[in-house]
């Protein structure tokens, strides 16, 4: 593997909901989420296995208010940590990466109400022309936040 094709975003978004909820949401409700933010989620499927273990799940989204496809294997969950991994099996980005994994990690706020929502994208390119994903890392920065008061509600 190229060093140049190969790459790793990271961001964090502090949320005044608290880490265990956004996990439960992203680990156990996926498909809750179009309810929420229908303009960036248009609809997030099961179509293997179980919602919250290694299952496979359809998702139709907006980022850029394009419409894309993607399939994801849900490669790891750890509860204690409020962590979950997707990697992309199938979608539109694979015309461009070689291989896309996206890692949430929710952190409680110590002393205060809220959390820290730790964003990784790994990549790999198909070649050095391809852009770096800068704008998918925005598009789940942003949906973390907007998601906020849906989290603040019990659901």
């Amino acid at each position: 593997m190229s060093a140049d094709l190969y790459g790793k975003l990271e961001t964090d978004v502090e949320i005044k909901a608290s880490a265990k909820k956004l996990h439960a949401i992203f680990t156990h409700k996926p498909h809750h989420i179009s309810n929420v933010e229908s303009h960036k989620i248009q609809s997030c499927d099961l179509q293997e296995g179980e919602w919250g273990t290694g299952s496979i799940i359809n998702c139709n989204y907006f980022p850029d208010g394009k419409p894309r496809v993607g399939k994801d294997r849900i490669e790891a969950i750890d509860e204690e940590k409020n962590l979950i991994t997707f990697r992309l099996i199938e979608g539109d980005l694979l015309e461009h990466f070689k291989s896309l994994a996206l890692t949430i990690q929710a952190n409680p706020k110590v002393g205060g109400e809220g959390c820290t929502v730790h964003w990784t994208l790994e990549y790999e390119k198909l070649h050095g022309e391809i852009v770096d994903p800068h704008t998918l890392l925005d598009f789940v920065s942003e949906l973390s936040k907007d998601l906020e008061d849906h989290l603040l509600e019990d659901f």
